[in-house]
């Protein structure tokens, strides 16, 4: 059976006309059912929508005859480190203030597979339990959480100069603090949330005010999350962005990893560095919970996307935009950012996000694809796929001049545009 409501990373949508309370509610009440009853705690990111979400998926859990514990604001992989029986995030990630969302953990905090998830949806109909269950509230969450990632991931910081952005999601004084107890002069931005703010002009999607930021204070380097803290990009003294693939170069050399998880999206400059050095890639489909179904079916611990979502998971269950940023600091050892991005040769790329009717690639499509890929034979590619989250088709292309990638990719564009626009 199809999925109709979950996408690449849980339930997604405008709040009020995609993503309704009485879909939240719902959703609350089919994930209890499926999970057997239970403890389902909850969290939320800092959107204005989120606490009247957060009742509504409670009253959902209740009517399933669960125990709703309710979290409040708290990071992502937060709460798939806290999860109980069941863990639920209302959360719509890195995308603006207008969309909400749900995201699930099972109780070993792990994502759900697709088949779970179609399982849920199934439920969705299903009527309230003759007992209804009861919800309570915590307080300490947050403060379990900073000091586990402290003590498990962080390392002396003493010297460093770092500037924290947290996308006025639910990272803001959390991020900052972690850095400062290890030691670093922090600067913080992107930290004062109001409902309206998560991802708008700060975060990972949008690195302009922290680039401006590091170099206007000198810092040795700048380190955004996006809204719920899954995601974790980073910005050299030169206020050049780093990306996830990046990122991810520099810690497999540093953990001295022998496999690595990554998705179709990564750049062959990885796979490139890793097959000089012997380490095996694994490559899945775009979407963290994929690449963390991989890590656990092959026995590897490190994992990531280009966007940001990096994963280790000695001492931890999911990807973690705070661990993250912790192991890259601590990965340095006493080069630039710049110096230990350099490890890595990246590709040249071209991207386009074409908004769309419909998201079915026509065989078309496809067929100008393989005739591409043929075409640059290993010396780069063309991929294309819609968007798990938006109706959206995503291009890439990716060669070894700028030009090459361009064009490709305005050409498949154009393609997409006609057959799908």
């Amino acid at each position: 059976m199809a999925r109709r409501y979950f996408g690449t990373d849980g339930v997604r949508g405008v709040v009020g006309e995609d993503l309704t309370t009485d879909l939240v509610e719902r959703l609350g009440r089919a994930a209890t059912l499926w999970s057997d009853g239970g403890r389902v705690f909850v969290g939320r990111d800092t959107r204005e929508s989120g606490l009247e979400l957060e009742e509504a998926f409670a009253r959902g859990v209740v009517s399933a005859g669960g125990n709703a514990v309710l979290a409040g604001i708290l990071p992502t992989p937060a709460v798939a480190l806290l999860a109980l029986d069941l863990g639920a995030v209302i959360s719509a990630s890195h995308n603006p203030p207008e969309y909400n969302g749900v995201k699930l953990f099972d109780a070993e905090g792990q994502k759900l597979t697709d088949l779970a998830e179609e399982a849920i949806e199934a439920l969705l109909d299903e009527p309230p339990v003759a007992e209804p269950g009861r919800t309570d509230h915590v307080s300490v969450a947050t403060e379990s959480y900073l000091e586990h990632i402290v003590e498990r991931f962080g390392s002396n910081l003493a010297g460093l100069r770092v500037v924290v952005d947290c996308a006025n999601g639910a990272y803001s004084g959390i991020a900052p603090t972690a850095f400062e107890e290890l030691g670093a002069e922090v600067t913080a931005i992107g930290s004062g949330p109001d409902g309206s703010n998560i991802n708008v002009g700060f975060g990972a999607t949008d690195l302009g005010a922290l680039q401006e930021t590091v170099i206007s204070s000198g810092a040795d380097l700048g380190i955004a999350f996006d809204g719920d803290g899954d995601r974790m990009l980073a910005v050299d003294a030169r206020g050049q962005a780093v990306d996830g693939d990046q990122i991810l170069a520099i810690l497999m050399l540093h953990l001295g990893v022998d496999l690595v998880a990554v998705t179709v999206m990564t750049n062959l400059g990885l796979h490139r560095l890793a097959a000089e050095r012997g380490i095996r890639v694994v490559t899945t489909d775009v979407g963290d919970r994929y690449v963390l179904e991989a890590l656990r079916r092959e026995g590897g611990v490190l994992g990531g996307e280009q966007s940001g979502h990096l994963i280790y998971l000695n001492g931890h269950v999911t990807g973690d935009g705070l661990v993250a940023g912790l192991l890259l600091c601590r990965a340095l050892e006493g080069r630039t950012l710049e110096e230990a991005a350099a490890v890595m040769t990246r590709f040249p790329q071209a991207k386009a996000d074409i908004r769309v009717a419909r998201r079915e690639l026509p065989q078309a499509i496809l067929e100008e694809v393989e005739r591409l890929n043929s075409k640059l034979s290993g010396k780069g590619r063309v991929l294309v796929r819609p968007s798990g989250t938006e109706p959206v088709v995503r291009v890439l292309a990716e060669a070894e001049t700028a030009t090459e990638a361009e064009a490709s990719c305005a050409r498949i564009s154009a393609l997409v545009t006609r057959e799908l626009g």
